[in-house]
């Protein structure tokens, strides 16, 4: 992982300055069909701020953070709210948030170290709480471009998540990069909600 920090930290300007000012309404909209109105939402790798700013101006109550530090000072300039620095392993809430969004985040762990994360991210959330999260589509998993990555197709990722207890997939579909230029690569997206067990 310290490689793929290193890259972000680095790289800072030049990726908010690549995906700052997508439109990606649709997906975040989809994720909030799933919420209370009033629900209050963990983005789990913020990035620039764009998601946590939109969910902020539709009214939600945001928690954000972000394992780099150059993107958090940039990303609580542009959301207005204080984004804290912390990787996915130290996630320790307990039924706090309606919903987590960790788009194009949390692909950059190994599938070992991501299943100790999403059962934190299980515990983090309420009863029948949502996850939004997506991963570059395929079956790769180690270096690429300088991060690290772990690719799911729909097939790898339902033979993946059988292993972890009070989460089903909700729904999964697939995109294309919405950024300019990268209508090439394809985006596995899932809607995972955690089951409503005692």
């Amino acid at each position: 992982m310290d490689k793929t920090l290193q890259y972000y930290n680095s790289k800072a300007n030049e990726f908010v300055n690549n995906t700052v000012d997508v439109i990606f309404s649709d997906m975040q909209d989809q994720f909030l069909e799933f919420l209370p109105t009033d629900g209050m939402i963990l983005d789990f790798g913020c990035g620039s701020g764009r998601d946590t700013k939109y969910f902020i101006d539709k009214g939600y109550k945001v928690d954000a953070i972000d394992g780099s530090e150059e993107l958090c000072k940039i990303a609580s300039g542009f959301s207005g709210i204080k984004v804290k620095y912390m990787l996915f392993q130290e996630l320790n809430e307990k039924e706090k948030y309606d919903g987590i969004w960790a788009c194009s985040s949390i692909l950059h762990l190994s599938k070992s170290e991501l299943t100790d994360v999403f059962r934190k991210m299980i515990k983090a959330l309420k009863r029948n709480g949502i996850i939004y999260t997506s991963f570059k589509y395929g079956n790769f998993e180690g270096v690429r471009n300088g991060r690290f990555f772990s690719d799911f197709t729909e097939e790898s990722f339902q033979e993946y998540v059988v292993d972890l207890e009070g989460i089903d997939i909700e729904k999964q579909w697939m995109t294309a990069d919405a950024r300019p230029g990268r209508g090439e690569d394809k985006w596995l997206n899932l809607i995972l909600r955690k089951l409503d067990i005692n």
